[in-house]
């Protein structure tokens, strides 16, 4: 199976049931559904999926609030004071600073108490909740001074502090539509329209939406393609960067299977569709990519729970900042002004902030790399693996014959000989007819004509080429013919054997020509995956129902640290355990039905683009190309991922451990200070969060 042909599995795939699956995955699952159920995370603004509008309300109020406040600084006494001017007076002209504040404190500050309420219900206080006590102080204690204590309200740094807010809050919203821009970008990539090929052969446009399984499409130079399908005529290279992370187009024909919204290069193609809508890779890739943004990882959750925690330190620091001024001082505005400058700093926009943002852009680079995450919490723990499990077929293998050496008489030469035997096979329907098939046109080697081809049964092939006999077959072929190799073609096939590799023999005239070794192909990226898997210290082991001395040549071919050999389908989720036992990490990376239970047994479980409905649903993450090398990126953008978490989260704590006891005891501090620091730290976390876009996954 191609790694082209199972791109649609990806969109059809339900979300896996994890029956029998490690505790802490089923525990995360429940806490991932009961977030998407009632919605605690969501009803932060800006933290469920409609970011765009979201992003538009906060625009709009501190855009507005920004407005309003401009006629609160100026006729704040102690803005002109500090300044030194004089705004004119006029009847009522006292009220224009509470007034304008109170209409501040209406748009821009309600919609945080109102985001506070759910929170204080379910008493679980975060970030709503601390914003909300911050601005209730500042509003409260304004409108109290206007009677007790006139011109000692800080009207003006109440709507500085909503500003701030609001202006964190739209950035944070900007923050996150921008790294959830690559679904946009996918979905941009479907055309509205589509070459429908009628049955007298002309072609006819039509929507997209109204093709169906079975239709013939053309698809002209540089389109998009409409709908998932097979290449029934035409040639071309095709780009699926987007989709797969391949930069190199790639060459599609009659057979091959083509992804939607992919573009088309400078050939015609006229592709059958076999699946539309919904239910096409794109549509899959682009659910999986929202699933994984809205679940949660254990950083995140614990970032959420830290919010909570800041509510009752922030709380104990008031309390005590209180205290301490009013033993001091008395009771005054000055004691009021530090409680509220204590809170506006406990307030946790960047600790909100400092995970989701990265989760949100390590999933939209993981798509763009061929990566599809279906549990947050696998990619998070695959930094941690330190055992891997290749399944050998159809993952470190093609799954197919092919032809992995060849040798020659001395008065051959390689190209010559497969050639030959590419037509004497050309016929021939046999897994070793195709390889040699497939051999010769990888070379682009032209098969001679042959003539009177038959088959000997049990022995191998006969044929005519330009009068002279040619054979093709097995070691049995040469006991038909009474023939022994040479010293070298012996040696040739004595170190074949050893490899577990089967060979064929082409014999001309009653002579051995040459020799070909065939076995199931390792991919080419396998050794580049091993080796870079070595490199970052993680024992590589492989797992495989074939016999130990394939098993062995090919975990010796490519440098494999442990092979589990002659393993029944069902006893290969057992060696995962094993692996567990030991005290392993263990990722397992496979495409069959029968990889399925070791799928789901591991810490982490990988299905490869080539595989199966089952092994997909069973999987935490899905390679959509059949590349090994894909698990080292998802090990590096874990690792990467993980880094940028840290260092988010010491950003925005090292920013409340700093600045709540400064507020607490010094008067250097003011709330609309406060508030600016708390803004630079919600920046200097997007930004930092954004460094992620350019991390090497390779």
């Amino acid at each position: 199976m191609s790694s082209h042909q199972t791109h649609s599995h990806a969109a059809t795939a339900a979300p896996h049931d994890h029956s029998g699956h490690e505790q802490h995955k089923s525990n995360h699952a429940d806490h991932d559904a009961h977030q998407g159920k009632n919605g605690e995370h969501d009803e932060h603004a800006g933290h469920g999926t409609d970011h765009s509008g979201h992003e538009k309300i906060f625009r709009d109020r501190f855009w507005i609030s920004l407005a309003l406040s401009i006629p609160v600084l100026l006729y704040s006494p102690s803005i002109q004071r500090w300044l030194g001017f004089n705004m004119p007076e006029f009847p009522g002209s006292q009220w224009v600073t509470p007034i304008f504040a109170t209409i501040v404190f209406i748009v821009g500050g309600v919609p945080f108490i109102k985001m506070a309420v759910p929170e204080i219900r379910k008493r679980k206080p975060g970030m709503m909740t601390l914003i909300t006590l911050a601005i209730s102080v500042a509003f409260i204690y304004s409108i109290a001074a206007l009677i007790i204590a006139p011109d000692t309200g800080f009207f003006w740094e109440l709507v500085l502090l909503i500003d701030v807010m609001l202006l964190g809050h739209w950035l944070e919203m900007r923050s996150i539509r921008q790294a959830s821009g690559a679904l946009n970008e996918l979905a941009k990539l479907m055309p509205d329209q589509a070459e429908l090929i009628l049955p007298d052969g002309s072609a006819k446009v039509v929507s997209t939406a109204d093709l169906k399984t079975g239709d013939v499409v053309l698809v002209r130079p540089g389109a998009s393609i409409p709908a998932d399908g097979e290449v029934v005529e035409g040639g071309s290279g095709v780009n699926e960067s987007m989709i797969t992370g391949e930069s190199r187009p790639v060459k599609k024909g009659p057979g091959d299977k083509v992804i939607a919204g992919a573009i088309n290069g400078q050939g015609s193609l006229r592709v059958k569709v076999t699946a539309t809508g919904d239910e096409t890779a794109l549509a899959g890739i682009m659910r999986l990519v929202e699933q994984a943004q809205a679940s949660k990882s254990d950083t995140q959750v614990l970032a959420d729970k830290a919010a909570g925690w800041l509510f009752y330190i922030a709380v104990a620091a008031a309390v005590f900042t209180a205290i301490f001024w009013t033993i001091g001082y008395g009771f005054s505005v000055e004691v009021i002004s530090r409680v509220a400058t204590v809170l506006v700093i406990a307030c946790p926009h960047a600790l909100g902030l400092a995970v989701p943002l990265v989760v949100a852009i390590s999933t939209s680079k993981a798509a763009t790399n061929g990566i599809l995450v279906r549990d947050r919490l696998a990619l998070e723990n695959a930094r941690d693996a330190n055992a891997v499990i290749f399944d050998k077929t159809g993952t470190l293998t093609k799954g197919e014959q092919g032809v992995v050496g060849i040798a020659t008489a001395e008065d051959w030469n390689e190209n010559d000989a497969l050639a030959l035997a590419a037509a004497i096979e050309g016929d021939s329907e046999h897994i070793i007819a195709q390889a040699i098939r497939e051999a010769a046109q990888e070379r682009s080697l032209t098969p001679p004509a042959i003539t009177d081809f038959e088959a000997i049964k049990g022995r191998g092939v006969h044929a005519l080429d330009n009068g002279k006999d040619v054979w093709m077959g097995g070691p049995r072929l040469l006991e038909l013919l009474e023939l022994r190799p040479s010293t070298e073609l012996e040696a040739f096939s004595r170190m074949a054997g050893s490899k577990a590799q089967s060979v064929v023999w082409l014999v001309e005239d009653g002579a051995i020509a040459a020799a070909f070794a065939l076995a199931d192909v390792i991919r080419p990226e396998s050794y580049e995956a091993i080796n870079r898997l070595h490199k970052l210290g993680i024992e590589v082991a492989m797992l495989t129902g074939d016999s130990r001395d394939v098993a062995t040549a090919v975990a010796r071919e490519l440098g494999i640290d442990t092979v589990f050999a002659e393993v029944l389908p069902e006893d290969k989720d057992k060696k995962v355990a094993e692996l567990q036992a030991q005290g392993k990490v263990v990722m397992m990376v496979g495409d069959g039905v029968n990889d399925a239970p070791a799928l789901t047994r591991a810490d982490i479980g990988v299905a490869i683009g080539g595989g199966t409905d089952v092994a997909i649903e069973a999987a935490d993450i899905i390679l959509v190309e059949s590349d090994p090398r894909g698990v080292v990126k998802i090990i590096n953008l874990s690792r990467a991922t993980r880094k940028k978490m840290v260092q988010n989260l010491w950003w925005a704590a090292g920013y409340n451990i700093v600045f709540i006891p400064l507020a607490a005891v010094s008067t250097f501090i003011t709330p609309a200070l406060g508030a600016v620091f708390m803004a630079l730290s919600t920046i200097i976390v997007a930004i930092n969060a954004q460094t992620l876009r350019n991390a090497k996954l390779d």
